[in-house]
C-alpha cells in the first residue's frame, strides 16, 4: 500500500523569499503572500504542519489601493474601556506606520489558530528599501500581472 508521506517539521527546508510592494496592490500582494507563508505553492504542503517560507517585504509605504480605499477604509479597534473606540482611515495608518497596513491584510488571510500566528512571525515587512536579512539571501518574488 502507497502512502502520502507527511513532513514533519525537521524536515522542512524553510525558503527565503523577497517582495517589493511599489506597484503592487494591497489585497493582491496580501493573498499571494499569504499562500506563500501557507506552504500552499508547494508540493508538500500539509495543513497542519507549517511548510511555508520566509516572506521579507520592502517598500511597504509605496503598497497601492484601489478606487477611494484612502478615504473610505476605516481600521476599526477597540481598547475595552469606556470610550476606547479607535478608528483610521487607511491613509492615516500609511502616516503612522505603513507596514501595520499589509501586515493587518495578510493577518486576516492566515488560519486562526496557533499555526496561524506562527505564519504571521514568519512575515517580515519593511516600509523602506532597506531590510537586515541580506545573510538569508532571500529570492525575488515578482507576481505576475494579468493583462487588462
Amino acid at each position: 500500500m502507497r502512502t502520502t508521506p507527511i513532513p514533519k517539521p525537521g524536515e522542512i527546508a524553510n525558503r527565503w523569499y523577497l517582495v517589493d510592494a511599489s506597484q503592487e496592490v494591497l489585497g493582491r500582494a496580501a493573498t499571494r503572500i499569504a499562500r506563500i507563508l501557507q506552504g500552499k505553492d508547494r508540493p508538500t504542503y500539509t495543513p497542519h504542519v507549517w511548510t511555508g517560507s520566509f516572506v521579507v517585504v520592502i517598500n511597504a509605504e509605496k503598497i497601492q489601493a484601489t478606487g477611494k480605499k484612502d478615504d473610505d477604509k476605516v481600521y476599526d479597534w477597540y481598547s475595552g474601556y469606556h470610550g476606547g473606540h479607535k478608528h483610521r482611515t487607511l491613509s492615516e495608518m500609511r502616516e503612522r506606520s505603513p507596514d501595520e497596513i499589509l501586515r493587518r491584510a495578510v493577518r486576516r488571510m492566515l488560519p486562526k489558530s496557533r499555526l496561524g500566528r506562527r505564519m504571521l512571525s514568519a512575515l517580515k515587512i519593511y516600509a523602506g528599501a532597506e531590510h537586515p536579512h541580506g545573510a538569508q539571501n532571500p529570492e525575488p518574488v515578482t507576481f505576475a500581472r494579468s493583462a487588462r
